[in-house]
């Protein structure tokens, strides 16, 4: 079936195994499926839609609403919501279903629900069994941890974007247990490694990319089994020596490091997707899944399509970004862990099951509809509470009158975010200007620099060069980062990791370090393209007009045993 997308026009496909999957994934009432009908959007617009909703790292001052206790949390102080301090909204002061109401059948579902999201609490910072690690957003089990996201079970991690089960690391993305590590992505298992991408099983190696199983690596991209390499060329023992402790770390000198790792990274072959143990996948960044389409980041996972983000144990879910342990999922926004037939989701975690268009809610929670931060609830509305049979009763009368509106087997509208367009992972995904974001209908808003307060503030380009000259004082500068002008601190965790693994400070503002470290990976997208070598058809995350060497898998094999 081809459909037009209803906003940008586009035409796109709709499968029969889509169609049987929409009815598979549907509610289940009274032994009789409802099923969801074709999405009216199309891939890139529900994509959109969904991560509008998603604040990861805009940070506001305000009160929590419980205690009037001064809080940091991901909505500004001028948005008309309820927000409560973590450690109050997960204790049992409160309940959600102090906010229930009855359904309304003469106004719109998702009217009704933007209403209960706008009383019912909601957390300041998604953060669950974290010890001294308060200033992280959408993490759980961190300990002595600052300033990470979507990081999880890791140790003294600082500024890290999806940091799994790591020690002693910052600037990182996509690290998963690895330890002491400075400025690299996607790399597993990687011990003291600096300036690098894409390592796995790998010691020592500074300024690489794409290794397995190497150690003491300088400079050096697509080796494998390598020991004591100095950009590609094998060297002695002494000879590694004897480079390394001439190896200084200072701004000019790290530069110099990264233009010449540039050209060997340039002229060795890259792989149209990284894939490993995957079988009839197409994406990239896909480990040990089986038939996942469009997929990117994903881990263990099977029968899937178009999702992103998923770290563990997905099975049969499309149209899905940051999620973990789902089976039978549709539409989900930060599907948190261990659900079961669950669509149409923002926020949820712990273990729900059969929960549809709620927001925030876990714990345990099953059979909910338009429900908002319920924890251990079943068989609620609107957070009201129903006995099982008037849950079921009321359901198909719900789902009707959402068929009338036209709101059934759609996700939440973009108009009902609580965030505006730059403060979300949509404008990291789908950046707009200003001016297109408020004409496709969302919200903009200008963030204006807050400064922190500082004893002295100093251009980046007066810190000294190497940590050595680095005095304790510098935890009471304020940094001005070149680039975005943006104050920033150095905290004294991260004062810490720098001299250890003597590292300068750095010059550039964490945000600016984190965007560049994205813009460093392949883009979350698929281009049609051949095999430079073999001119095989080929769909790659590396666009046609990339300058990287890009081959199939037969070929790019070939060229690195």
């Amino acid at each position: 079936m081809q459909k037009s997308c209803t906003k940008c026009g586009s035409s796109y496909e709709v499968t029969d195994d889509d169609l049987a999957f929409y009815e598979k994934v549907s509610p289940i009432i009274n032994e009789e499926r409802n099923p969801f009908p074709a999405p009216n959007f199309c891939v890139n617009c529900r994509l959109q839609r969904k991560i509008c909703f998603r604040n990861e790292r805009t940070f506001y001052n305000r009160k929590c609403d419980a205690t009037g206790k001064d809080i940091l949390a991901i909505y500004a102080p001028d948005k008309d919501v309820t927000v409560y301090d973590t450690e109050y909204y997960w204790s049992d002061n409160w309940d959600s279903r102090d906010f229930g109401r009855d359904y309304d059948f003469n106004r719109p579902f998702f009217d009704q629900v933007a209403d209960l999201w706008k009383a019912t609490p909601l957390i300041n910072l998604w953060c669950f069994n974290c010890e001294n690690a308060d200033f992280n957003n959408c993490c759980f089990s961190l300990k002595n941890s600052y300033m990470n996201y979507c990081s999880d079970e890791s140790e003294r991690i600082i500024y890290c974007y999806v940091a799994e089960f790591c020690n002693d690391c910052t600037d990182c993305n996509f690290l998963h247990k690895s330890e002491l590590c400075y400025e690299c992505n996607d790399c597993t298992n990687a011990y003291n490694c600096t300036y690098s991408s894409l390592l796995d099983n790998c010691n020592d190696c500074f300024f690489s990319s794409d290794l397995i199983g190497c150690k003491q690596c300088f400079g050096c991209h697509g080796l494998r089994q390598q020991t004591y390499c100095i950009y590609n060329k094998p060297v002695s023992q002494e000879e590694w020596n004897e480079f390394m402790s001439s190896v200084e770390y200072a701004p000019q000198s790290i530069e110099s490091f990264k233009t010449k790792s540039e050209e060997i990274r340039l002229s060795v072959p890259h792989v149209f997707s990284k894939q490993v143990q995957c079988d009839n996948c197409t994406g990239n960044f896909l480990y040990k899944s089986k038939d996942v389409q469009n997929g990117f980041d994903v881990h263990e996972s099977e029968h899937c399509k178009n999702i992103i983000y998923a770290p563990w144990d997905t099975k049969y879910v499309q149209d899905a970004y940051a999620f973990g342990g789902i089976e039978l999922g549709y539409e989900i926004l930060a599907g948190g862990v261990a659900g079961h037939h669950v669509a149409f989701v923002n926020g949820m975690m712990n273990g729900l099951s059969d929960c549809f268009y709620c927001s925030m809610i876990g714990q345990s929670s099953e059979h909910l509809f338009g429900c908002v931060s319920s924890m251990k609830k079943q068989y609620c509305i609107l957070n009201k509470q129903y006995s099982k049979e008037e849950y079921f009763e009321m359901l198909p009368k719900i789902i009707e009158h959402m068929r009338n509106t036209g709101e059934y087997g759609e996700f939440f509208p973009a108009s009902m975010s609580l965030f505006d367009y730059n403060e979300t992972i949509a404008t990291d995904m789908i950046p707009l200007s200003r001016e297109e974001a408020l004409s496709q209908g969302f919200r903009w808003r200008d963030i204006p620099p807050e400064p922190p307060q500082a004893d002295k503030v100093i251009p980046a380009d007066r810190l000294p060069d190497k940590i050595d000259g680095v005095p304790d004082d510098i935890l009471n500068w304020a940094i001005i980062c070149p680039v975005s002008g943006k104050q920033f601190k150095i905290v004294a965790q991260e004062l810490k990791f720098y001299r250890r693994m003597k590292l300068p400070i750095p010059h550039l503002h964490p945000e600016e370090r984190y965007q560049r470290r994205m813009r460093r990976r392949p883009p979350r997208n698929l281009w049609s393209r051949k095999c430079m070598k073999c001119e095989k058809e080929i769909q790659s995350a590396y666009s046609p007009e990339r300058p990287e060497k890009v081959y199939c898998e037969d070929c790019y094999l070939k060229e690195v045993y």
